[in-house]
C-alpha cells in the first residue's frame, strides 16, 4: 500500500540540527518530505537546500539578508517569504504534519508557539522554548491538542525509556553529560580557556552556542529545566551523571529498582528521526553501535563546585516562573560575549547567576512578561560584560 509522505517544516534548516534533519529526510524521501524551510541570515545555504529538496515554501527572517541574496536560481515552484511574521503562517499550513523547531536560543520560542497554537506535532530541538515558557508552552499544547516530541538526545532517550513503565512508577530520571572538554581541568587551566579550546567538543559536532554551553555544562542545566516541564517531573526526580563516551544518552529508574537506558553513538540523526517517525522505527542514516568490538562505559557524579551551572539549573527548575527566561537570556548574552572575546570563560556562569539573583521574580508570568524580561536580562547581562572587561 502507498501512503502519503509526512510533510515536515524545518525551522532553522541551515543550522546543525536543521542540517541533520535534512540528512534524515534525504535518506527517507519516500516517507518524509521537507515542505518548508527557514533561515535567518544564511541565505546561500537555504538556497542550496531549496534546490535539493524543493520545498513549497522557504522563509528568510532577516529582510536585509534576503535582499542581498540572488534568488534567480530559486525554482519557480518554491515560494519565498521574508520576515519573522511568515513563520507563523508557514507552520500553520494545513499540509504540514510536523514542525522541527531547531532555531537556536529564545528566538525559537516564536516558531514553537505558533506551531503548537496551530495544533501541529512539534519535534522540539529548541530547548529554550521550555526553559523560557515551560508551563505556558505545555498548557498550549494540551489546549490545542498538539504534541511535543523531544529531539535533544537526552530527552529522546528519556522519552523512549519511559515507555517501559507507567509514569507513576518512575523514581527518577538521570540525564547524562559528556562533561565537555574541561572536565579534568584545574582552576588555573579553566582561567586560561580559549574560544578554540571551548569549541573543540570531544564527542559531539554541534553549533558554537550549544558547544560552549556543553563546555560550561549550562546545556545540561537548560536540559534539567526542559525535562522538568516536558515530562512533568518534580525537580527532585532529575539527576545528572557524567558519561564521557556519550553513548548512554539518559536513564530512567523505576520504583522497583530497574533502570532503563537508551544507547546509541553520538549522532543527532537518530533522535531526530525518531521524533519524525514516532511511534514507528525505520531503518535510517544514523550510525549503529559496533557490537563486534570491545568498549567501555564510564559514569561519575558531576562536580557541582567546578560546574556551577548544574546547581543553577536545578534552582531554576524548582523556582519556575520568570527564572528560566532570565537565566536563558543572560546565558545567551554571556556566551556571545565569550565568543567575541569580551568575557572570560569562567565568568559565564557567575554572570548568569548575578543577573538571575538581581531580577524581580514572578512565579506566574504571562508570555508577554517573559518576553519583556528576556530583553531586560540581555541588557543587564551586557552591562555585566562591560564591567568584567573594564
Amino acid at each position: 500500500m502507498s501512503h502519503r509522505a509526512t510533510q515536515v517544516v524545518v525551522l532553522g534548516s541551515t543550522g546543525s540540527i536543521g542540517g541533520s534533519t535534512l540528512e534524515v529526510i534525504g535518506a527517507l524521501r519516500d516517507r518524509l518530505q521537507a515542505i518548508g524551510l527557514s533561515a535567518h541570515r544564511n541565505t546561500g545555504s537555504l538556497l542550496r537546500q531549496a534546490l535539493e529538496f524543493r520545498p513549497r515554501w522557504i522563509v528568510v527572517t532577516d529582510p536585509e539578508a534576503a535582499a542581498r541574496q540572488d534568488w534567480s536560481a530559486l525554482p519557480r515552484d518554491v515560494e519565498l517569504w521574508v520576515g519573522r511574521e511568515p513563520i507563523a503562517r508557514l507552520v500553520a499550513q494545513p499540509e504540514v504534519d510536523v514542525v522541527v523547531s531547531a532555531i537556536v536560543g529564545s528566538a525559537g520560542l516564536e516558531g514553537t508557539w505558533a506551531a503548537l497554537d496551530a495544533g501541529k506535532t512539534v519535534a522540539l530541538a529548541n530547548k529554550e522554548s521550555l526553559v523560557v515558557g515551560g508551563p505556558l508552552v505545555t498548557q498550549l499544547a494540551k489546549t490545542r491538542g498538539a504534541r511535543l516530541l523531544p529531539v535533544d538526545s537526552e530527552h529522546s532517550a528519556v522519552f523512549q525509556a519511559l515507555q517501559a513503565g507507567r509514569r507513576d512508577e518512575v523514581r527518577r530520571v538521570v540525564l547524562t553529560a559528556s562533561g565537555g572538554p574541561f572536565r579534568t581541568y584545574s582552576d588555573e587551566q579553566l582561567a586560561q580557556v580559549t574560544v578554540a579550546e571551548a569549541l573543540a567538543h570531544p564527542t559531539w559536532d554541534m553549533g558554537p552556542k550549544v558547544t560552549i554551553d556543553s563546555a560550561t555544562l549550562m546545556n545540561k542545566a537548560l536540559e534539567i529545566i526542559e525535562a522538568r516541564w516536558l515530562f512533568d517531573l518534580d525537580p527532585s526526580q532529575i539527576g545528572v551523571m557524567i558519561h564521557p563516551q556519550s553513548i548512554v544518552h539518559s536513564l530512567v529508574e523505576y520504583i522497583d529498582g530497574s533502570v532503563i537506558a537508551q544507547l546509541s553513538p553520538p549522532d543527532m540523526k537518530l533522535p531526530i528521526q525518531y521524533a519524525l517517525t514516532w511511534p514507528e522505527r525505520w531503518t535510517g542514516p544514523a550510525a549503529n553501535l559496533d557490537w563486534a568490538r570491545a568498549f567501555h562505559l564510564d559514569f561519575e557524579p558531576p562536580d557541582f563546585e567546578r560546574f556551577g551551572a548544574l546547581a543553577l539549573g536545578l534552582e531554576v527548575a524548582r523556582a519556575g516562573g520568570t527564572a528560566g527566561a532570565v537565566l536563558n537570556a543572560a546565558n545567551e548574552t554571556a556566551v556571545a560575549a565569550f565568543l567575541g572575546g569580551t568575557l572570560p570563560f569562567r565568568q559565564i556562569v557567575p554572570l548568569c547567576r548575578g543577573v538571575l539573583e538581581y531580577h524581580h521574580f514572578d512565579p506566574d508570568p504571562t508570555l508577554e512578561q517573559l518576553l519583556a524580561l528576556d530583553g531586560w536580562a540581555r541588557e543587564e547581562a551586557s552591562r555585566w560584560v562591560c564591567s568584567c572587561s573594564a
